[in-house]
């Protein structure tokens, strides 16, 4: 029953973006729900750690740290792969359309929503159950190989980088500490910072959004 919840709700976030990439709905209405749904079933379901075996204390400083540093990685490449057409045709494409809400809504969305619940499912709960099913390293990254999966289902390369730099970053630290709280942090201080001040060259890397008036 658990297996086949988890696969659906997987299934459910590549119909998601197939139907964003067709332009049939928004990312920002569409995806929201979608996890949303996503962290239901992960509370509900529930069984995984929050700060894991290391303590709240250490795994929020590496949240924090991880995120800054994951940041500074993203502008670093943003500043180099938009010198590739291909690329930079890619973030256009896939993010123009996704200036429709203002700064403080995009924050709210992102981080109340979408990266909770993103978090939530599959770092709480896909990766917490793989790891008891067989072992953590060999549950992560299966975890790892599933979320990258999920995300190549719009055809983006931003959103395919993304997730599996990320994607590997959030794994592993949620990996090492045993809980959910590092990846948590991490994941929401990337994409509060990637919203609030995009690489100059890369802005669309994430959704570019009007700041509110």
């Amino acid at each position: 029953m658990i297996p086949a919840l988890i696969v659906a709700a997987a299934v459910l976030e590549i119909v998601a973006w197939r139907l964003i990439a067709t332009a049939r709905a928004s990312i920002w209405r569409l995806m929201v729900a979608v996890f949303a749904i996503h962290a239901v079933i992960a509370v509900l379901l529930g069984g995984f750690a929050g700060p894991g075996v290391r303590g709240g204390g250490f795994a929020l400083g590496l949240g924090v740290g991880a995120g800054l540093a994951l940041y500074a990685a993203t502008r670093a490449f943003v500043g180099v792969a938009v010198a590739w057409p291909r690329f930079r045709r890619a973030v256009e494409d896939r993010y123009g359309p996704a200036r429709d809400v203002s700064l403080p809504t995009a924050l709210v969305l992102s981080l109340g929503v979408a990266v909770t619940g993103e978090e939530l499912f599959w770092r709480g709960l896909v990766q917490h159950r793989l790891a008891d099913a067989i072992s953590p390293a060999s549950g992560a990254a299966l975890a790892w190989a599933g979320y990258v999966a999920v995300n190549l289902a719009p055809a983006s390369l931003p959103i395919a980088a993304g997730a599996i730099v990320g994607g590997a970053a959030w794994t592993a630290l949620a990996w090492f500490t045993g809980g959910i709280l590092a990846s948590l942090v991490c994941h929401a201080i990337w994409t509060g910072l990637m919203l609030a001040f995009p690489p100059a060259a890369g802005r669309g890397m994430m959704p570019r959004v009007r700041p509110s008036r």
